[in-house]
C-alpha cells in the first residue's frame, strides 16, 4: 500500500545559540550537560519529559549498573558526584562490592536537576527532538515540538544522547548494520507496595551486591516455570526485584516482549501488551507468593524499557573480543564493567558473560567519520552487539556522557573538529575531575 504525500511548510523561530546542546537528558545526557557547562560552554539540554533521568525515571530501570569492580570504582567524577549527593539526599544505596546502586526515582529526579541548573544550563523540557538542518554533514539547528508550537535552536557543537541516535540518523551518520537482525527484548518496569521485604527470599533478591553472579531471584523464577501453562503466564524474564528505599516497596523487571522502538507503529503495540503484562504478573504474584499476598501496583513506568535500537557506525566499532580482553585504546575515556548481558524475548533465556576485569572506551567510538561536529553518547555508540550488551547499561552511559560533555566543550574552546580534538589533552581533563579513563 502506497502512502500519500503532504508538503507542510512553516516559518520555525530560533530561539537560543548555543556552544553546545544535548539531545535527551537520561544518564548519558544529563551528564553530558553538566560536563559540558563546567568546563565553559554555554549549553542546552533538549528532554522529551518534564523531568530527567530517561530510562532511571521515565523506565523505573534500577539498580544502575555498575560503578564499581573489586570495590575497585570504574566510573568517577561527575556521575559518581551525583550518586553521592543523591545517597546524601537519602535517595540511593551503594551495594558493595559490585557497585550496584538502588535508587528513589523521586529523588533521582529532583538531583539531577538541581546539578543541571547549578550548572547554568538552559533547559528545555517537554520538548520533542523533530529534526536537524544538516548541510555537507555540519549540523547548524535541531528542531523540536512543544506547547510554543515549532522551535529550533542553533549550536557550534551537538551531543545526541537520545539513546536511539535519532540526532545523528537526522543527520545521516550511517549505523551500523544489524538493526533488522533479532534485537534484545522491550521491558516495562513496575513497582509493588505492600511486599513483605523482611523475609529472606526477598531481602535477598532485592540487593544486588554478589559479584559473578546473576541477581535473578531463583526460587520465583523456578516456581513460575511451573505454574507457566496452567496459569497461563506471559513471556517473562529474571525475576529481577529491587529496592526502591522505600519500606514494603520493590521495583520489578519482569516484563518482556519482542517489538522495535525506533518504529512507532510497534513500539505502541508493544506498550500496550507490556502494560497488560505488568498487571498479569502482579496478579500472579499476589496470588501465589506469600511474600506479595499484600502487594498492590503503585506505578508503572512511563516508558518501555529499551534495551536496543540503533548504534552508529562510528570511526572505531568496539568488537567484543577487544571488550572482553579489556584491550586499553590510546584514546580510551571511560570504563564499563557491567557483564555482557543478552536477553531474548521468546522464553526465560539470558546470556550472561561476567568480566574478568573493567573494559575501556575509545573516544572513537563516539563519533562517525564525516560529521565534524556531533559526538553520540549513552547506549547508541559504535560497538557490536556483544560490547554492545554491557555498554547499554547506565553507569556506562553516565561515563560516556561526561566525556562526550567534555570533549563538546574544549572543541568550541578549541574551534576544532570533533575529529581532531587532541585525545591525550580530552584524557588528561577527564582525570582531573575525577573520571576513571
Amino acid at each position: 500500500m502506497s502512502t500519500q504525500t503532504f508538503t507542510y511548510k512553516k516559518e520555525v523561530p530560533i530561539v537560543g545559540k548555543y556552544d553546545v546542546v544535548v539531545c535527551g537528558g537520561g544518564p548519558a545526557g544529563f551528564i553530558a550537560a553538566i560536563a559540558s557547562a563546567r568546563e565553559g560552554a554555554k549549553t542546552a539540554l533538549i528532554e522529551q519529559y518534564g523531568f530527567l533521568g530517561g530510562m532511571a525515571t521515565a523506565g523505573l530501570v534500577n539498580p544502575l549498573s555498575v560503578f564499581t569492580y573489586n570495590n575497585e570504582k570504574v566510573i568517577g567524577g561527575i556521575p559518581w558526584e551525583f550518586i553521592e549527593r543523591l545517597r546524601s539526599m537519602g535517595g540511593a544505596l551503594i551495594e558493595k562490592p559490585l557497585g550496584n546502586v538502588a535508587f528513589e526515582p523521586e529523588l533521582y529526579k529532583l538531583c539531577c536537576q538541581r546539578m543541571v541548573l547549578e550548572a547554568g544550563v538552559d533547559l528545555y523540557m517537554h520538548s520533542y527532538l523533530s529534526g536537524c538542518v544538516c548541510k555537507e554533514n555540519v549540523v547548524s539547528v535541531v528542531v523540536f515540538e512543544n506547547k510554543n508550537s515549532t522551535e529550533a535552536i542553533e549550536a557550534d557543537i551537538f551531543i545526541d544522547c537520545t539513546g536511539d541516535a535519532d540526532l545523528a540518523a537526522m543527520a545521516g551518520v550511517p549505523m551500523l548494520g544489524d538493526e533488522d537482525k533479532s534485537q534484545q527484548p522491550l521491558s516495562t518496569y513496575f513497582v509493588l507496595g505492600g511486599v513483605d521485604t523482611e523475609t529472606e527470599l526477598i531481602k535477598e533478591a532485592m540487593h544486588h551486591n554478589r559479584q559473578g553472579e546473576n541477581c535473578h531471584c531463583i526460587p520465583v523464577r523456578e516456581k513460575l516455570l511451573l505454574l507457566k501453562d496452567k496459569l497461563d503466564i506471559p513471556e517473562f524474564g529474571g525475576p529481577w526485584f529491587c529496592t526502591t528505599l522505600q519500606p514494603g516497596t520493590v521495583t520489578v523487571n519482569m516484563t518482556r516482549t519482542s517489538g522495535n522502538a525506533i518504529d512507532n507503529r510497534d513500539f505502541t503495540r508493544a506498550e500496550c501488551e507490556l502494560r497488560e503484562d505488568v498487571f498479569k504478573m502482579a496478579r500472579i504474584l499476589k496470588e501465589n507468593f506469600d511474600e506479595f499476598k499484600n502487594s498492590f501496583v503503585t506505578a508503572v513506568a512511563v516508558h518501555g524499557g529499551i534495551r536496543e535500537t540503533r548504534r552508529i557506525k562510528g570511526i572505531h566499532v568496539i568488537s567484543g573480543q577487544e571488550y572482553l580482553e579489556a584491550y586499553n585504546y590510546h584514546d580510551s575515556i571511560s570504563r564499563g564493567a557491567h557483564p555482557i548481558d543478552i536477553h531474548v524475548a521468546k522464553g526465560v533465556t539470558q546470556n550472561i558473560t561476567f568480566l574478568k576485569k573493567p573494559a575501556f572506551v575509545p573516544y572513537r567510538a563516539l563519533i562517525a567519520e564525516n560529521h565534524p561536529n556531533l559526538l553520540v553518547a549513552g547506549r547508541s555508540i559504535s560497538a557490536d552487539k556483544t560490547a554492545f550488551a554491557s555498554l547499554r547499561v547506565q553507569a556506562s552511559c553516565m561515563g560516556v556522557g561526561q566525556a562526550s560533555g567534555v570533549a563538546a566543550a574544549m572543541c568550541k574552546k578549541d574551534n576544532c573538529t570533533v575529529q581532531n580534538i587532541n585525545t591525550d589533552n580530552l584524557r588528561a581533563r577527564l582525570r582531573t575531575i575525577g573520571a576513571v579513563v
